[in-house]
């Protein structure tokens, strides 16, 4: 049994990608103020589906040449365990009224696709524009959980799935910002540094903005920039101090950290 216990094969090592899939999912389940049984279909439903990930990718590499035949029982094992539990809540889901939610699914097949043929290819890593519209399909799981506590669709679940998204494309390209510095030589002067960041603060000071107009029309509540003025502030203090020499997991627990703030703030003055 123990060919098939592979931590490496069961769970994604990618670690800072679980907050673009559980800050969604939380934000829409507390927007929409429901913890019934349909929502805990909904939280394992989103875990299966983003655990299985890892394994088809590991059989993949292993079809490709990548790694080991030796990985496959492993990796089917896993995609069976995982599909296999999503299906089944899935079923609970669609039996309870919620089969609409499946379509929010559809994105995520030729996402996966293009994702699983990089990796076919050994290019996977650091394509920052297919990370980007991967996290946009994670931040579905917005408006899925606040459509289990409406009953329904609505348009405020789109809303909400376009700000996690923002959210989550602006902090993958500030980590973009922050692995690039690391190999610095040295730290530049401040309008070097700033014209490296200037896509980073783009997307942040965007995100900013737009909120702020959403809740001077009145569409959103009027503290809703707090959080996005957290992510905001990260960057601009990201731009002045730069990561040179920084270790990866430093960084990345980092965005953790302004990742979990993020979520909390956007809970709590949501309403």
């Amino acid at each position: 049994m123990k060919k098939y216990f592979r931590r490496s094969i069961a769970i994604t090592n990618e670690h800072g990608s679980w907050v673009f899939l559980l800050s969604p999912l939380l934000i829409g389940l507390f927007a929409g103020t429901s913890w019934s049984t349909p929502a805990i279909y909904l939280f394992v439903a989103a875990l299966c589906a983003f655990l299985i990930r890892q394994p088809i990718a590991m059989a993949v590499k292993a079809y490709s040449g990548r790694r080991p035949k030796h990985d496959l029982p492993a990796a089917r094992f896993w995609i069976i365990v995982y599909g296999s539990l999503g299906l089944l809540v899935l079923l609970g889901l669609i039996l309870r009224g919620f089969g609409f939610l499946l379509y929010l699914a559809l994105p995520g097949i030729p996402v996966f696709a293009w994702h699983l043929f990089l990796v076919s290819q050994r290019r996977e890593r650091r394509q920052m524009g297919v990370e980007i519209i991967a996290s946009g399909v994670l931040a579905l799981s917005a408006p899925a959980g606040y459509w289990i506590g409406l009953g329904s669709p609505d348009f405020t679940g789109w809303l909400l799935w376009g700000l996690t998204w923002l959210q989550s494309a602006a902090s993958i390209v500030h980590a973009f910002l922050r692995l690039e510095q690391r190999v610095w030589d040295e730290i530049p002067d401040l309008q070097t540094r700033f014209r490296a960041g200037k896509r980073a603060l783009l997307y942040t000071s965007f995100n900013l903005t737009f909120v702020v107009l959403l809740s001077l029309l009145g569409i959103l509540s009027p503290w809703l920039f707090l959080p996005f003025l957290i992510q905001w502030l990260e960057t601009l203090w990201g731009i002045s101090n730069p990561a040179v020499g920084f270790k990866p997991t430093s960084i990345g627990f980092r965005q953790l950290a302004v990742s979990i703030a993020f979520t909390i703030v956007f809970i709590l003055v949501w309403n």
